[in-house]
């Protein structure tokens, strides 16, 4: 189905869903997880997505960035069952009025990207085209609101170190990734700026190694135009040891639109790759 978000192409009215994948399964199957509680399904329209386990008592759960009627919201749901998520909580905020990803840092509190300063398409545009980086990362709990980063010229994908002490966000429009030190009281210190050479959508973290995953466009404008004769291309780009003076990049997979259109994320978990884009389809693979 997609996700239905202005300017780009959307091909079901059906309400969007999420889904559970077990990576390691012989044959990984996606399954889609019941929602309960007092959510409004028929206008759910999933966007960024994070997990947070509670330490305490290991609950988990999941925060989903929500655009009902080109709104933007945030969804906090509990994971308890292997299938069913229940609706605990809606969050709006003046601040978070165009959220993409979002990173989740406790129960209720979480640190989200917006993609856009300005409502107005026209106004958006122009801050790129005079290269005016005005979008944020703001950071929300239940106690403060704030903008905890700024300069973007359109925030996108977040994450973390896995050892939480460094936080990741893409600027997919400056074509670049942005490190921050995590500090105490949920600030975050500029560290630096890494250049990709794509338009870096999704941050994924490996587990285990801490090496960096990102979906990437190719070209924008294939992108945003969507020719199905020219179709907008998918790229994979894996970064290692990006707090580093020389972080290693390298192009994992590349495609010219043929398999896969729009690559927007690439989650590795024990040598398996899961890449996802925005409206086509997912490619399940074997690192191996």
């Amino acid at each position: 189905m997609g996700l239905k978000y202005p300017g780009l192409p959307s091909f079901s009215d059906e309400p969007g869903k999420i889904y559970i994948l077990d990576l390691l399964h012989p044959k990984p199957t996606p399954v889609e997880l019941q929602i309960k509680g007092e959510l409004d399904l028929n206008s759910f329209n999933p966007h960024g997505i994070s997990v947070y386990t509670d330490e305490a008592d290991d609950s988990v759960y999941l925060f989903v960035v929500n655009h009902p009627e080109h709104k933007s919201q945030v969804e906090i749901f509990h994971l308890v069952q292997e299938d069913t998520l229940v609706h605990l909580k809606t969050i709006a905020h003046p601040l978070l009025h165009s959220v993409n990803d979002i990173l989740a840092v406790g129960k209720e509190s979480f640190y989200a990207t917006n993609d856009h300063y300005f409502a107005s398409d026209v106004l958006h545009f122009l801050t790129l085209i005079l290269d005016y980086p005005m979008c944020e990362v703001v950071y929300y709990s239940p106690e403060e609101v704030r903008v905890a980063a700024n300069g973007f010229l359109s925030a996108n994908g977040i994450n973390i170190s896995p050892d939480k002490r460094y936080i990741y966000v893409s600027d997919i429009v400056g074509h670049d990734i942005k490190v921050y030190e995590r500090q105490q009281g949920e600030q975050l210190r500029f560290l630096k700026s890494v250049a990709v050479g794509s338009l870096c959508d999704n941050i994924e973290v490996d587990h285990r190694t801490g090496d960096i995953w990102l979906g990437c466009h190719p070209n924008g404008q294939k992108l945003v135009k969507y020719d199905p004769e020219d179709l907008a291309g998918s790229e994979v780009i894996r970064i290692k040891n990006i707090l580093s003076e020389k972080p290693v990049m390298s192009l994992e997979y590349g495609d010219d639109g043929h398999v896969l259109v729009a690559s927007t994320v690439a989650a590795p978990f024990e040598g398996k790759l899961l890449i996802g884009s925005i409206f086509h389809k997912a490619l399940y693979c074997d690192l191996k």
